[in-house]
């Protein structure tokens, strides 16, 4: 039995999907206009442990996953507007393809560096241009939405639902935050469904001119012609609680009343950075591909990020990842080479049976290295000790046989002598280039440890 704590009835709830034999989930995907910073990634992991949970416990084939792109925004079109004016070849709509392709490849690139599943369907904005132009419509149809001056916007206060997922009131929201009062709008908190396009902006033709959609219509339409009216989850950051998230149910609420939209809607909270909010400001603002040039891998972010409820607010620190390094190297170790079991330890199952509680399942994990195999399939149902993710824990390739032999002879001497600081400075100049020194009867053999830096050894010899 799965529990989750759901947004939208502020409580936990055991999840019974509306199909038994087909359970289907939305994630709110990234704009891509640009690298994926850290807490971009952090939605994309915890999500992934939910779709490996729901595909262990429903059968992989019974489990549909939608995570989208938006590749139409105004970041974008600047990016390619610039490149046009710079005088590259190509249409103003032919360039934003150019850098939406680069941009998704670079996201899907660090996405799988984290060891994240890809989803069953990655549905691209600009694809479904034409069911947000017949969403609109009959948003207008049914007197949810009005167009004036090109724009098209939904009439908030048609939907009585609304505020219900924040939980707060319309004339509430207009007292305590800025919002846009534009000419074309009946109320103030109506929201843009379509607004025009000039030549320098991408645009579709449609009912109310030449134009583009607005943000918020895209998951409706998308999540719409993928999983239909009704569906068992819908997941993304808190910072998309209100208004996006607000603004998908009263549009999909009000275009298709025969469905419920979300049945469950779940939140990850934001990320920090040694204690503070990460902001270009402060200096503390780095994106995934950041964290792996700079040599962490991406099993290691992946480690520190489970190690926080989704729930609560996440702060990545140095040490918390050199902590995740020694651990999963420790449990490399111990699995290397050893086939997983096919079971899972049953208080992993239980951890993330209770709203995904991946800091209980790793506490699990801990008191599982007695036994190897069961250690190894446990943790990847977390997405850990997956095989194709451990090149980076493996000892490099590197002869020290030379270093192996001056250290013996040195030994050598020193039991002649009792001189052994000679002995002891070598032995101190391999550990701290993270070499590993073990010293019997038998003889000495050296090994590369973790953190081996080849460039220290320089001068030993």
């Amino acid at each position: 039995m799965i529990r989750l704590h759901n947004t939208k009835t502020r409580r936990k709830e055991t999840f019974r999907p509306l199909d038994p034999g087909h359970v289907r989930m939305y994630l709110c995907g990234p704009t891509v206009y640009d690298r994926a910073h850290l807490g971009n990634a952090r939605p994309v992991v915890v999500f992934d442990v939910l779709y490996r949970l729901l595909r262990h416990v429903y059968g992989t084939g019974h489990v549909t996953y939608v995570r989208n792109f938006t590749d139409v925004d105004d970041k974008i079109n600047a990016t390619a507007l610039a490149r046009k004016e710079a005088g590259a070849p190509g249409t103003l709509e032919e360039l934003i393809r150019a850098r939406t392709e680069e941009t998704i490849g670079w996201y899907h690139a660090d996405m799988d560096a984290l060891g994240a599943a890809r989803p069953d369907h990655e549905p691209r904005a600009t694809d479904y241009i034409g069911a947000m132009i017949t969403m609109i419509a009959d948003l207008i149809t049914r007197g949810h939405a009005y167009a004036k001056d090109g724009h098209v916007l939904f009439r908030v206060r048609s939907y009585a639902g609304y505020g219900a997922l924040s939980g707060r009131s319309v004339d509430d929201m207009i007292a305590g935050a800025r919002v846009e009062v534009a000419p074309f709008k009946e109320d103030p908190m109506d929201f843009v469904l379509w607004k025009p396009s000039d030549a320098d902006l991408p645009g579709w033709d449609s009912p109310w001119g030449r134009g583009r959609p607005g943000w918020h219509i895209e998951c409706s339409a998308m999540s719409y012609e993928l999983l239909g009216a009704s569906f068992d989850i819908h997941a993304g950051g808190i910072d998309l609680q209100f208004p996006h998230h607000e603004n998908e149910i009263a549009q999909s609420c009000c275009a298709h009343p025969e469905g419920g939209f979300a049945n469950f809607w779940l939140h990850n909270e934001m990320l920090q950075v040694e204690g503070k909010k990460m902001s270009k400001s402060l200096g503390n603002f780095f994106t995934v591909r950041d964290l792996l040039d700079q040599g962490i891998p991406g099993e290691v972010i992946r480690f520190v990020f489970l190690q926080t409820h989704y729930g609560k607010p996440m702060d990545w620190t140095a040490e918390k990842a050199a902590q995740a390094e020694a651990t999963l190297r420790k449990w490399r170790a111990l699995t290397a080479g050893v086939a997983p079991a096919h079971e899972v330890a049953p208080g992993v199952l239980e951890a993330l049976a209770d709203d995904l509680n991946t800091a209980g399942a790793i506490a699990v994990l801990h008191g599982l290295t007695g036994e190897p195999a069961l250690l190894k399939g446990s943790a990847q149902m977390l997405g850990l000790l997956i095989d194709e993710m451990g090149d980076w824990a493996k000892a490099p390739e590197v002869d020290l046989s030379h270093l192996a032999a001056k250290l013996a002879d040195l030994r050598a001497t020193a039991m002649e002598t009792k001189d052994f600081a000679p002995v002891d400075a070598l032995k101190s100049a391999l550990m701290a280039a993270g070499v590993e020194v073990r010293m019997s009867k038998a003889g000495v053999e050296l090994l590369p440890g973790p953190g081996f830096d080849a460039a220290k050894l320089e001068g030993l010899a």
